[in-house]
Order: structure tokens, then C-alpha cells, then sequence
């Protein structure tokens, strides 16, 4: 990233500098691509009252130019007043990149994988109760195959079949001996 410091009808110290790159190096943790940062600190006054101007210009890499202007009588004071604007910009905008990619921060990844191996031991806690079945669905049974099939075999509970129109169909057995249909 690119920084760039100026001062227009006012002299830059050191500590004004290293200040605002320090507070430009924590624009890096909302993770955007950010190409170059431009701060221009202004002093004027008007109506008799000395002020400064903070400019503050973020060339993102996938969206256009960010600027934000703040003016308050102490160049610290604007400078944390832009810098706050300029973080929630940056904030948003992240956030709005985020809903839209399906992107999650590592945090969020995190602890989708904790959530993930709590069920899964769960599942390998109960793994035992749980037995698979062959549904036998090598070729699509119609109606009258599956009721046959489900009334020659009294284990059979119930079958899963294509019907005519190629929806999934189940064929249960009932407690009264008939035969339901979802």
C-alpha cells in the first residue's frame, strides 16, 4: 500500500506523520485490497477562527476512491474524527463484500468447523442405532411394482419409486395392513 502524507499551509512534524501512518497501517485489518492512501492535513482559518482540514483518499482495488474530509480546530482531533469515518466506511463495505461472496473471516470459519465436529461426534455417538438400508432403486419401479414388492416381503416397511410423472414417491405400510402414500 502506498501512503502518502501532505500539508497545505501547514508544517507536517514528525510525530503528526508517524501518527497518522500508524493509524493508516490499521486500515489493513478489514482485508480490502488497498492500493494507495492520500492524506492531506490543510490549515485555514476563517471568520478568525484558525481550523484544520484532514483529507483522507483510499484507492481501493475493486472499488472506485474513497474520500473523507473532516475540519475541527485540533489537527488531532480531525485527524481521529476522519479516521473513525473512514473505518466505518471501510467496514461496511466489507461487510457488504461479504454478503455477497459468501466469504467468511477466519474466525467465522473457525468455528463453522467446531460446530461441524461437534455433530459429527454426535453422529458417531449414535452411529451404532442408526443401520443402513438398500433401497434397491437400480431401475425406477412403478406404482403396482412397489406395492407388489412391499406386500411380498413382511420386513419391508417402506419403498421409495419413481411415479409416472418422475417425482420420488414413498409407499409405507400402514398399522391397519393398508398401504400409504407420500
Amino acid at each position: 500500500m502506498n501512503k502518502h502524507i501532505a500539508g497545505r499551509h501547514f508544517e507536517l512534524t514528525e510525530p503528526i506523520k508517524n501518527y497518522i501512518e500508524s493509524a493508516i497501517d490499521s486500515l489493513e485489518k478489514y482485508n480490502l485490497e488497498i492500493i494507495s492512501v492520500h492524506c492531506i492535513i490543510s490549515g485555514d482559518e476563517k471568520n478568525g477562527k484558525k481550523g484544520y482540514n484532514v483529507e483522507f483518499v483510499v484507492n481501493l482495488k475493486d472499488k472506485n476512491t474513497v474520500v473523507i474530509t473532516q475540519r475541527d480546530k485540533d489537527v488531532y482531533a480531525a485527524i481521529d474524527l476522519a479516521l473513525e469515518r473512514m473505518k466505518k466506511s471501510l467496514r461496511r463495505y466489507a461487510d457488504k463484500i461479504k454478503d455477497k461472496s459468501g466469504n467468511l473471516s477466519l474466525r467465522e470459519l473457525e468455528s463453522e468447523i467446531e460446530e461441524a465436529e461437534e455433530q459429527l461426534d454426535f453422529v458417531n455417538d449414535i452411529d451404532d442405532d442408526i443401520v443402513p438400508m438398500d433401497l434397491e432403486l437400480h431401475k425406477p419401479l412403478d406404482f403396482e411394482e412397489a406395492r407388489e414388492l412391499l406386500a411380498s416381503d413382511p420386513k419391508r416397511q417402506f419403498i421409495v419409486f419413481n411415479d409416472n410423472e418422475g417425482r420420488l414417491r414413498v409407499m409405507y405400510k400402514r398399522a391397519d395392513g393398508k398401504y400409504g402414500l407420500y
